[in-house]
């Protein structure tokens, strides 16, 4: 049985999300996230960057398995034209942006802390499947994902990950501050 590359990204992504926002309402990574990193920007940052770096593994393993046909794996077709994975980072953002503009997860009750963490696991996903194929931006060639060319990709998605990580990984996790925290 060949599954859709589409249904295959789906499915990586959902589970991925559900995964993440279980550990955080489930389990007490959730406290301990909160009491390690009070600082709500910084929590969200937290959160992108881990859900940014396993996205980008998951997808390079996701990808490296298509063109080695390793598995039921297949690109995302439509129309007889591949969808690349960075459409669907691309939309993945505009979603993320529009609820950062209206605001929402940004209050202290249970659901807006659920809604803050979604919203913050989505951008790290969207990031990372955008950013996983931008030596095709810049070279608008398909052919550039594992080739030499394909370093730039790599190379994007280091310094976005590094950004990501000075933001949540600096100081908050080394020191633990003193004072009032918000909802994540």
């Amino acid at each position: 049985m060949h599954l859709s590359g589409a249904l295959i990204l789906l499915l990586f992504i959902v589970l991925l999300a559900m995964t993440m926002l279980i550990l955080l309402h489930r389990t007490s990574a959730g406290r301990i996230l909160h009491e390690r990193i009070p600082d709500r920007p910084q929590r969200r940052l937290f959160l992108a960057a881990v859900t940014f770096f396993i996205t980008f593994l998951g997808v390079r393993l996701l990808v490296w398995a298509i063109v080695h046909h390793i598995g039921p794996f297949g690109w995302v077709m439509m129309g007889g034209r591949h969808i690349h994975h960075l459409v669907w980072g691309i939309l993945l953002l505009l979603a993320v942006g529009y609820a950062e503009l209206a605001e929402v997860g940004n209050g202290a009750s249970p659901t807006s802390i659920f809604m803050s963490r979604l919203i913050s696991i989505s951008f790290g996903m969207g990031a990372a499947l955008t950013l996983d194929e931008f030596a095709l931006w810049l070279n608008l060639s398909a052919d550039a994902y594992w080739t030499r060319q394909g370093r730039e990709s790599i190379d994007a998605v280091i310094l976005f990950g590094a950004l990501l990580a000075i933001g949540a990984w600096g100081a908050p996790l080394i020191t633990k501050r003193s004072g009032t925290t918000t909802a994540s």
